[in-house]
């Protein structure tokens, strides 16, 4: 009994790992600007691949991981100034624009660097509990998913540009008139989504085989998080999270993992179908 329990609870928090990781950065971008990232997984693959680069130059893998999350930040600050900027009051063209991104990143990948990259492999090795066998890794990136929710919190309602962000995207024009470098706070908003996708593809590397559509392992399960979550990345993206990850483990444990993704879509259906605003209106309605 205690390994099967066990068992579906490893279950569940790797699902919610995955789910809170893969989401993050795509959150952020659309709560806090509105903009639908279509080359998310994109960011994924990028910082995928600088982290199993640099480590196999020779870095430690946290500090491996740092460098993935940075190229990507980096690279959304980059597109942000260039393209984002110029379409940020028209939703539909950023669509075509970072789906655009998307496809150029992804066969840029696979002219360049091949069809594959050699991995890493998952480090820290496994325990059993019963007949079963767990990744201490899987553990640790669940660990890995709090403390990012905490961080995220902490920098969004504890810092000056915190602040500055959620003034920007609540009344732009009224933060403008205050001396408010919108365009600036934007950037790095854009190029902190960028860098967490980086840090989830950083995270999944060792366990992954690296391909340039890699992103699109990430990219359904990332959207319909943001999806059932709603506009508040903070009041929605965690409780999704819960809610889908509870599901998937639920019909992964009974019946195999295609079951678990095919529940995930019912769940987001039903979400959808009772709350149109997500999680986080319903719980702000609440609040009222």
């Amino acid at each position: 009994m205690l390994p099967s329990i066990f068992a579906f609870l490893f279950q569940f928090g790797d699902a919610f790992a995955f789910l809170v990781l893969a989401a993050a950065g795509l959150a952020i971008i659309f709560g806090m600007m509105g903009v639908i990232n279509l080359a998310h997984g994109e960011f994924i693959m990028c910082g995928a691949y600088v982290t199993v680069a640099a480590a196999r130059a020779g870095l430690p893998m946290p500090a491996a991981i740092a460098c993935g999350a940075l190229a990507a930040g980096i690279v959304g600050i980059v597109l942000e100034r260039l393209v984002i900027q110029r379409l940020l009051h028209r939703p539909l063209d950023t669509i075509v624009a970072t789906w655009g991104i998307s496809l150029i990143a992804t066969q840029g990948t696979l002219i360049v660097l091949g069809s594959t990259m050699p991995g890493i492999g998952t480090p820290f090795g496994s325990f059993s509990v019963g007949e079963f066998s767990y990744s201490v890794y899987r553990v640790l990136l669940m660990a890995i998913a709090v403390l990012l929710l905490i961080g995220l919190y902490l920098l969004f309602h504890k810092t000056r540009y915190g602040v500055l962000a959620r003034a920007t995207i609540q009344v732009p024009s009224m933060a403008s008139a205050l001396g408010v470098n919108t365009a600036v706070v934007h950037s790095l908003t854009f190029g902190i989504g960028a860098a967490l996708a980086g840090l989830a593809g950083g995270l999944y590397a060792p366990t992954m085989t690296l391909v340039p559509t890699m992103g699109t392992a990430f990219i359904v399960e990332a959207f319909v998080t943001v999806v059932v979550g709603g506009g508040d990345v903070f009041l929605g993206t965690a409780p999704a999270a819960v809610v889908l990850a509870f599901v998937k483990a639920l019909m992964i444990n009974w019946y195999g993992q295609l079951f678990g993704l095919i529940g995930l879509l019912l769940a987001v259906i039903i979400v959808i179908r009772l709350l149109p605003r997500g999680l986080s209106g319903w719980i702000l309605r609440g609040r009222e």
